[in-house]
């Protein structure tokens, strides 16, 4: 790679890098005001345009957005008749949770064994740098050869939508040829990936009532009907006995074709405790990225603690759909709750409500932004070809991006692989992949310009 003048550029800047990240980190901009001041978003907000209008950004802006967040937008014209190319990544972060179980502090950005520590350091703060860096190396070796608009989201943690919901007030803004979302994440360290799939999501709250109140569990136990009991009977109805989704209508048998996940490294990722099965069937990709997964992931009823004797006269669940792509989310919300109604038992009343919804992606693959960033990663991690994953939870503003824009192409790349640790304490990123991914960015530009 260190042949390549754009490699060598990145090579340069990295210093630049780490002191730029370590400001954009030592800002506290989780988007809840509850928790952290506004004055620390608006500060992060400030640095992003402020970096952005000394690369010769134009129209660079702070968007008020519905959720009373600010996005940063940029426009860097490119040569005349040039594709246009929206690079995303987000500056809010999630809360840094137990500070005192971190070792170095979380707002610090800090070197320790080949990685910088810090929240937001890979997602996604590191994201901005990354668009940065990939940028400034083409400056320095002929020119940005893409008109380029930049978007950095200010609530991407706390998914208030407000980003969605301007860009539908504003169709106009993030239209480009082509979206790289700078949010995902290899598979492994050093192993080129592109997320080509996303699931969908729907949340249902199911209610169930059978009685005027509670009972006496010794005098009326074993004729009245528990709500608590069926509610528990609908809930294992939603899983088959080794652990599969069983929605009713709802297909779950599709195959996973790309990169695959081997069992014993989930078991490790995912922390299985010896001795406990994984659930479902077909590969692990196939269940992950492939298929529908139900999470029963709240219920009311009474905590153990402080417990009476007594048949519940009403119970209710908050259940978690991820929807698999190639399938309407607002259809298998329907199944869903077709579902839940038909496996009520004893006449028990039932109501249902939904009170989320997020529709699944697949990126076309075959088309020609998806072939420029192949032949860039194939380059920037020598002997490696590029890898297509996907991701089991939901990026919504891709999905508002492919409804506002049909025609253009979306990649996801970034620095979230699984050693960064994020959402978790001492989150950290690979100052490798932040070098890597940045040559990988500049040659896409350049490739799928020329393309």
């Amino acid at each position: 790679m260190s042949s390549n003048p754009v490699a060598e550029t990145v090579v340069s800047l990295m210093p630049k890098a780490m002191v730029e990240l370590t400001e954009l980190v030592a800002f506290r901009s989780v988007a809840d005001f509850d928790q952290f001041p506004r004055s620390e978003s608006e500060g992060a907000a400030r640095w992003v345009a402020d970096a952005l209008a000394a690369e010769g950004f134009q129209d660079v802006a702070l968007l008020d957005t519905p959720d009373g967040t600010q996005s940063v937008y940029g426009y860097l014209p490119g040569p005349a008749g040039a594709k246009t190319v929206l690079l995303y990544a987000h500056y809010d972060v999630q809360p840094p949770l137990d500070e005192a179980a971190w070792t170095t502090p979380p707002f610090e950005l800090t070197e320790r064994d080949g990685r910088w520590y810090g929240r937001g350091s890979a997602d996604c703060k590191g994201g901005v740098i990354m668009h940065l860096l990939a940028l400034r190396a083409l400056k320095a070796n002929g020119g940005v050869p893409v008109h380029v608009k930049v978007i950095v989201e200010g609530s991407e943690e706390q998914g208030t939508g407000g980003l969605e919901r301007y860009a539908e007030e504003h169709p106009g803004l993030l239209e480009a040829d082509t979206i790289v979302i700078g949010d995902a994440g290899n598979f492994r360290v050093g192993l080129p990936t592109a997320t080509s799939t996303l699931r969908g999501m729907t949340l249902v709250r199911v209610s169930v009532d059978t009685l005027a109140g509670n009972l006496h569990s010794g005098q009326f136990g074993g004729a009245a009907p528990d709500a608590l009991a069926a509610l528990i009977r609908v809930l294992d109805s939603l899983r088959a006995e080794d652990g599969s989704t069983t929605v009713e209508g709802l297909t779950a048998d599709a195959a996973w074709e790309g990169l695959q996940y081997e069992e014993e490294q989930f078991r490790q990722d995912a922390k299985v405790l010896d001795g406990v099965e994984l659930i479902g069937s077909g590969t692990v990709a196939d269940r992950i990225w492939s298929r529908p997964a139900v999470t029963v992931i709240g219920i009311d009823c009474p905590p153990v603690v402080g417990a009476t004797p007594s048949v519940q006269a009403s119970a209710r669940a908050l259940i978690s759909l991820r929807v698999p792509p190639g399938v309407d989310a607002a259809a298998a919300t329907k199944l869903l709750q077709a579902h839940l109604e038909a496996h009520t038992p004893w006449g028990a009343r039932v109501s249902t409500e939904q009170i989320g919804e997020g529709q699944p992606f697949r990126a076309d693959t075959t088309s020609p932004a998806y072939q420029a960033m192949a032949a860039a990663m194939a380059v920037a991690y020598p002997g490696q070809e590029m890898q297509y994953a996907g991701q089991g939870g939901s990026i919504p503003l891709c999905n508002t991006l492919a409804a506002l824009y049909p025609r253009a192409e979306i990649l996801l790349i970034g620095l979230s692989e699984p050693e960064a640790q994020i959402h978790a304490v001492n989150e950290s990123v690979s100052p490798e992949e932040l070098e890597r991914l940045s040559v990988a960015e500049a040659l896409f530009l350049r490739t799928y310009a020329a393309s």
